[in-house]
């Protein structure tokens, strides 16, 4: 068990490398991603990222919910409050995984329903149990969520599997606003636009 010691321990040893220094507030690059609080998959540690170079949100099954459409608006108030010193965000990509803990929540549609601010007899559009076809529908929300309201020009859509460590391009990288026909690019480090 990790205890309160061995956190101070260990946050010592963070501090003397020096990596937190002239971090950005919202990260360094274009890079937004939206994933599950599952233990085994950080986000950053699943795509290689280094601290500072992408924000991450995160909820239970990674979903695109209205609580997230609300924290990527306040997002980018914070953004704009730092403007010139922070990238603009221009691709959010949605990771979902297999083997996620949200299936076991299907089991309480009344709560399921309520993080995702519908109707319990809506649930079953929201492929809860299917992990591929749940970033796809997230992706979608996001398009109808962002494009108006938010500066966000790129979205991906990617599925993690906990078993081989690797993931899958669901939704290849796509404008937001533009129906999301497909990008110029499908790189992760899509250039801003």
């Amino acid at each position: 068990m990790i205890n309160a010691d061995d956190l101070i321990s260990r946050n010592a040893a963070f501090a003397a490398g020096g990596s937190h220094e002239g971090l950005h507030i919202l990260g360094s690059g274009n890079l937004m991603v939206i994933g599950c609080v599952d233990s085994r998959v950080d986000p950053s540690h699943v795509l290689g990222l280094d601290l500072g170079e992408v924000t991450v949100i995160r909820n239970v099954g990674g979903r695109v919910n209205p609580a997230v459409l609300r924290t990527l608006l306040m997002l980018a108030k914070v953004r704009e409050a730092h403007r010139g010193s922070v990238p603009a965000a221009t691709h959010i990509v949605v990771m979902h995984h297999n083997d996620c803990g949200i299936r076991d929540i299907a089991a309480f549609p009344e709560m399921l329903a309520n993080d995702f601010d519908i109707p319990v007899e809506a649930l079953d559009g929201k492929a809860v149990m299917d992990p591929v076809a749940a970033v796809r529908l997230d992706v979608g929300v996001l398009k109808e969520g962002l494009s108006t309201r938010m500066p966000t020009g790129l979205a991906t859509g990617l599925v993690y599997d906990v078993k081989t460590g690797l993931i899958e391009v669901v939704v290849p990288t796509a404008r937001v606003r533009e129906e999301l026909t497909p990008a110029p690019t499908t790189s992760l480090d899509a250039p801003e636009i």
